[in-house]
């Protein structure tokens, strides 16, 4: 069975205000508290298991936005890092828009958070995915004896390349939407 919506302008408003509001709260919360409890929030959804597709197709991606968070050598820009936390902050509050204790519909407006979040990080999202493919065929083809030094140089001089293109098509995808 296939059940589909359209979110209209005023909706995409609607959420993009209460990830605003999460927002504000980030500012004042302790980044590893957050990891904590998005992690803890995704534990509890896995007992419950089978979950609907509409959930765990999602779970990937929540999964690479903790790593893209987590990651030393990426160094996620302060504004995209303050974007994911934030959408950590929603998806981890229970009481959010649908209490999340609702079977199947409970989740519902987390994933259109999340769904949200993935279009506007897109760009940032195929920058770290490109990062981490260099830096496991570097690693894999590097002498292991490698001076740290010229490694971190390397690894930081592909991370600077890669955050000026992400930031290139953002604002391209920025300014194509508001033509």
């Amino acid at each position: 069975m296939k059940i589909s919506f359209e979110l209209t302008d005023r909706d995409l408003r609607f959420f993009r205000k209460a990830l605003q509001q999460s927002r504000h709260a980030v500012r004042d919360a302790e980044e590893t508290e957050i990891v904590e409890a998005i992690s803890d929030v995704l534990e509890e959804i896995r007992r419950n298991e089978p979950l609907p597709d509409l959930i765990a197709e999602r779970i990937p991606e929540i999964e690479t936005l903790i790593r893209m968070l987590t990651d030393d050598d990426w160094q996620l820009p302060a504004t995209d890092r303050e974007k994911v936390l934030a959408t950590f902050v929603y998806f981890a509050d229970p009481e959010d828009l649908l209490p999340d204790e609702i079977p199947v519909i409970g989740y519902l407006d987390d994933v259109i958070i999340i769904e949200l979040m993935s279009r506007d990080l897109r760009h940032v999202r195929e920058a770290y995915a490109d990062f981490c493919e260099y830096r496991k065929k570097f690693d894999r083809e590097t002498d292991k004896g490698i001076d740290p030094v010229i490694r971190r140089d390397r690894i930081d001089r592909r991370r600077q390349q890669l955050h000026q293109r992400m930031r290139r098509r953002s604002a391209r995808q920025a300014k194509s939407a508001l033509w």
